[in-house]
């Protein structure tokens, strides 16, 4: 479990591939040459955010040499990034790769696509179907990307599955300008999110999010590192680029689980039956 970690918060420039591969190399460089074990970039680091029609353009497949090659640097840590993958059957999914040992350990296919105020995904991508953990060397990790955290299903899946670190890539705008507050709205709401989550999953929770502008639309970036009791151990500051480094340990994941043993606790079967009620489903009920 114990690994150093290094969340990259980029400003991918939108669209452009080749730049955004370029600069996929040189911050994996600069994550190596701090001698990071575990290094996230944030959501659809490759190709930018609000895509819109470009989503044909940029969706790439796994087996495309340059997501490939970043794939190939994953020999000697582990890698996190996202992209608009394409599928056998040429639909598009908001997905992140995770990477190790130079091969793809999984992927992750967003689920909860928002389709309100400024966000148009359900609109451009296909919903993702599996909530699994990554069996990696450094831990038992969920991934989560941005929307699906804010659904409280998904990260509790991931806890009944035991995962030791939740790792959220994302590209949250920064919404709710308040005067009387050092904080934005969108800031505050995550820094809540993140304690609750971590504090009731008992894990980890590594938050990258982004910086830069698209389309009028400027995100707040504000990554950070939340531990197991709900307590900001790392963050970045600002709305500047910005590689955060911590040392994540397997010890106050420990101490959480003994003060309180929540998975033990946590009666999923007493779940299934009642959603099989509300769901009328009468098969599921009889089991």
């Amino acid at each position: 479990m114990d690994c150093l970690v290094a969340l990259c918060q980029t400003r991918p420039a939108l669209g452009d591939l080749s730049r955004n591969f370029e600069s996929h190399q040189d911050w994996i460089s600069r994550a190596k040459d701090a001698s990071a074990d575990l290094i996230i970039f944030p959501e659809l680091s490759l190709t930018g955010y609000f895509l819109k029609d470009l989503v044909p353009e940029v969706a790439l497949r796994l087996d495309d040499d340059r997501v490939q090659k970043i794939i190939a640097q994953s020999k000697d840590c582990s890698i996190l990034f996202g992209l608009v993958e394409e599928s056998d059957d040429h639909r598009y999914f908001n997905s992140a790769v995770f990477a190790e040992d130079g091969k793809i350990l999984h992927v992750h296919r967003k689920v909860f696509l928002p389709d309100y105020g400024i966000f148009e995904e359900g609109r451009h991508f296909a919903a993702g179907e599996d909530i699994g953990t990554v069996k990696s060397k450094w831990g038992n990790f969920g991934i989560l990307l941005c929307e699906d955290a804010w659904h409280a299903a998904a990260p509790w899946l991931h806890f009944l599955q035991g995962a030791d670190a939740l790792l959220i890539p994302s590209a949250s705008p920064a919404r709710g300008v308040d005067t009387d507050s050092p904080e934005l709205s969108s800031q505050k709401s995550w820094h809540i999110l993140n304690q609750s989550i971590a504090m009731f999953s008992q894990t980890w929770v590594l938050h990258c999010n982004r910086v830069g502008f698209e389309d009028g639309t400027s995100f707040w970036g504000g990554s950070s590192i939340t531990s197991p009791f709900g307590q900001v151990e790392a963050e970045a500051e600002g709305q500047e680029e910005q590689l955060l480094l911590f040392k994540m340990t397997a010890g106050p994941l420990r101490r959480a689980r003994i003060f309180s043993p929540l998975r033990r606790n946590a009666q999923p079967d007493l779940i299934r039956r009642h959603l099989a009620r509300l769901l009328k489903d009468p098969d599921a009920m009889e089991q």
